[in-house]
């Protein structure tokens, strides 16, 4: 870190001077050094910075073979078409951190080959490739993808192995799967069986968007969710895959919408910390915009001096974290760029911030004596300015809140539920009458007037055997099972009122007989392996198994974004001290 400030205090120096260090005296036609000039130049430059010579020397010499290697590179594009990209590898795979890694290619070949070639001489299993935070393609080009000459990518390191990489492939493609299911469902069937998801604003109310917005900002926080989770677990590399997918998605969302959430702010904040673990800081463009992305849309979401999160919410402090994860993030940014004034500054804010929202252990421990839990504690300190008596009674509040808010939900799923079966018994099939009672937001009177809109009740629909779905969705409901109530639907040639009477006839379990008769023509009691469709059956326990997985990564609280123990956050603050302290000559 010190030697990328010291690099570019020295950059910001030769610009204003407007010395070339490529060009004589600094560097002779053979491209050697001009020694003499390049050592007074040094010693200049160290009383400047009050630095030692030696260091700014070699920084120097650093900068002038960069520099001359990238004219080099200039030279070979115009000649041969052949591109020079800078690679960041992953830690483990840097032979020497201060030397650039640095690769020749065509950028007319596909990312495939570029991602081979990276594989076997570094010798890296797995791997995606990073352009200013976008995941390259691999059948698609390097240049339609915007790689140029001079591009700066970073390699992530995704698996080690090939059957963890299929794993890992699988795993993401798993959840999207689910997420995509969850996306698509409206609340309009029974939660119990089929969660959903619903997306509220900082009140807790749903928010009303657009089907094909829904869809992306469910997909779009999702994946930031999972890769929340691999956070947690300090997976940073698989991690910043799903948190890049995230932001794909949330590129899908129209700007609005994200003006009234904080979402996409905190993800762009997760993105830059991962950056910061893999030690992938020199992405300065990338994280710089990230960053200013996160304050512009936390400045729309909470308000000026955030008066808006302080009139829904009552308090602030909760969501103080996220600007101490900001400034911080920040301020490493500016000392990285050179800028120790600005880096000093932010971090001054940061250490400000800290001792408002940093817990006393003591404060904590009363609290969960009182039976509150570690994060319930954390959450009400900090929303109550470290008073442990306040925060017991926000704490309280909060926990009859929730209550309440899951009795409201009860009953509102109740009356759903009743207005539902009430059409049905009207005639209706229960998928139209619950897709009724939730466009009608449960009002009876209002969903029936808009099934009857659509006309009476039609039972058109069939299953691939032949059987109505509605009439076998019927007998479902009145808790037959399904294989004999499709055998006893094909008994009486679909009546439902005589296929009711043969199931209880028989107890609601017919013979073996019965089912081997109703069988049609050429089919078999068992399911053939070569079958072209599964039954209604499968499709439904794969989709909840995949749903359930998705549903893992996403915390029961709410709040869980804000619950940052800050312990990763005082290492930095400490060591952002340490460097700015060494920086200034300070003792």
């Amino acid at each position: 870190m010190a030697e990328l400030n010291l690099a570019a205090k020295l950059k910001n120096q030769l610009k204003q001077e407007k010395i070339h260090l490529w060009n004589p005296p600094y560097t002779d036609d053979q491209h050697q050094a001009g020694q003499q000039h390049m050592q007074e130049l040094a010693q200049r430059y160290s009383s400047l910075l009050a630095l030692q010579v030696s260091d700014v020397g070699g920084a120097l010499e650093s900068i002038r073979v960069q520099a001359v290697n990238r004219l080099r590179g200039n030279k070979r594009f115009r000649e041969l078409n052949m591109a020079t990209v800078e690679l960041l590898l992953p830690r483990d795979s840097r032979k020497d951190n201060k030397a650039k890694t640095l690769i020749e290619t065509r950028l007319d070949v596909l990312v495939q080959q570029l991602m081979d070639r990276i594989g076997e001489e570094f010798g890296l299993k797995s791997i995606k490739l990073i352009l200013n935070g976008k995941t390259l393609i691999p059948d698609q080009t390097l240049d339609t993808q915007g790689v140029k000459n001079h591009s700066k990518m970073m390699v992530l390191k995704v698996t080690d192995g090939e059957e963890e990489k299929n794993h890992q492939h699988e795993s993401i493609q798993r959840t999207q799967k689910g997420f995509q299911i969850l996306s698509e469902r409206d609340g309009s069937e029974d939660p119990d069986t089929s969660p959903f998801l619903e997306i509220a604003d900082q009140k807790g109310e749903p928010l009303k968007v657009p089907h094909s917005e829904k869809k992306a900002l469910i997909l779009a926080m999702g994946f930031h969710e999972k890769g929340r989770s691999l956070m947690k677990k300090k997976e940073f590399e698989k991690a910043l895959c799903h948190l890049l997918q995230a932001d794909h998605h949330f590129s899908q969302c129209g700007s609005a919408l994200l003006r009234s959430v904080d979402n996409f702010a905190v993800l762009q904040l997760d993105i830059v910390w991962c950056y910061r673990a893999l030690k992938a800081l020199t992405c300065l463009d990338d994280a710089r915009r990230r960053l200013q992305s996160a304050e512009d849309c936390f400045l729309q979401c909470y308000g000026q001096r955030q008066q808006r999160l302080l009139m829904i919410k009552g308090n602030t402090g909760r969501e103080d974290v996220l600007f101490l994860r900001l400034y911080l993030l920040q301020s490493l940014l500016s000392y990285i760029e050179g800028n120790d004034f600005l880096a000093k500054q932010q971090l001054d804010k940061v250490e400000s911030l800290y001792r408002r929202v940093g817990l006393d252990s003591e404060k904590m421990t009363q609290l969960m004596i009182l039976g509150f839990t570690d994060r319930e504690a954390r959450l009400g300190l900090r929303a109550c300015q470290g008073n442990v008596e306040e925060a017991a009674i926000y704490i309280s509040n909060q926990r009859q809140e929730k209550i309440e808010q899951r009795q409201r939900e009860r009953m509102k799923r109740s009356r759903r539920l009743e207005v539902i079966s009430t059409l049905a018994e009207l005639g209706y099939s229960r998928r139209d009458a619950s897709r009724a009672a939730h466009l009608a937001e449960g009002d009876l009177d209002k969903a029936l007037g808009i099934l009857l809109d659509s006309g009476p009740p039609v039972l058109s629909s069939h299953t691939s055997e032949g059987v109505s779905a509605d009439k076998l969705e019927q007998l479902l409901y009145l808790g037959f099972e399904r294989d004999s109530s499709r055998t006893a639907l094909r008994l009486t040639g679909g009546d439902v009122q005589s296929a009711t009477q043969l199931l209880i006839d028989h107890q609601g379990v017919l013979s073996a007989e019965l089912l081997s008769a109703s069988q049609p023509a050429g089919s078999s009691s068992s399911p053939s392996p070569s079958s072209e469709e599964p039954s209604t059956s499968s499709i439904s326990a794969e989709e909840n198994e995949l749903v359930n997985e998705a549903l893992e990564d996403i915390c029961p609280h709410e709040e869980d974004y804000l619950d940052l123990t800050l312990e990763e956050e005082s290492e930095l603050i400490n060591t952002m001290k340490g460097y700015l302290k060494s920086a200034s000559g300070t003792p």
